[in-house]
């Protein structure tokens, strides 16, 4: 298999929301929610689930940008005040280990190439079928279920 890293969200455009009030963040379209179930607060920069009461913001997050017909946003939590982001070298993370996931394979010119569906566990079997062919160059994964992205896995 090809050598990928999964990363969580870059934090300089999400400290600002760290401590902010509820109307700024009402004004960026973002709202401070607490954890009150483990496993249905997936954090974006630390790649595990939030735990129980911690603070999280649900903003939108654009996951992919560009002039392309796959251009895609959606509404992702992130743990107020986490201190750096996860980096996973030929590894899933946490958060994608036990959902069902949906893979999607895109070229260099930011085209979806392949896709696929992964049962939890089942993620790494993924991204082995999708990085086997050298034209996908990285992977947006997507929680099946509510459609939100997870995390991006780049060939390295």
């Amino acid at each position: 298999m090809m050598n990928y890293v999964i990363e969580g969200l870059d934090l300089a455009s999400l400290r600002p929301l760290f401590g902010a009030s509820e109307a700024a963040l009402r004004e960026r379209g973002a709202l401070r929610m607490v954890v009150t179930d483990h496993t249905g607060f997936p954090c974006r920069i630390l790649l595990e689930d939030a735990p129980r009461d911690a603070s999280v913001i649900l903003l939108n997050h654009v996951s992919r940008d560009g002039s392309t017909p796959y251009r895609a946003s959606h509404a992702v939590f992130v743990c107020e005040g986490a201190g750096s982001a996860a980096r996973f070298e030929n590894e899933i993370p946490p958060v994608m280990r036990t959902r069902v996931l949906s893979l999607r394979g895109f070229d260099r010119a930011g085209m979806m190439f392949d896709a696929v569906l992964t049962e939890p566990g089942e993620a790494e079997a993924g991204l082995a079928h999708l990085f086997a062919d050298d034209a996908v160059v990285e992977v947006d994964v997507h929680n099946a279920a509510r459609g939100c992205f997870a995390a991006r896995a780049r060939r390295v």
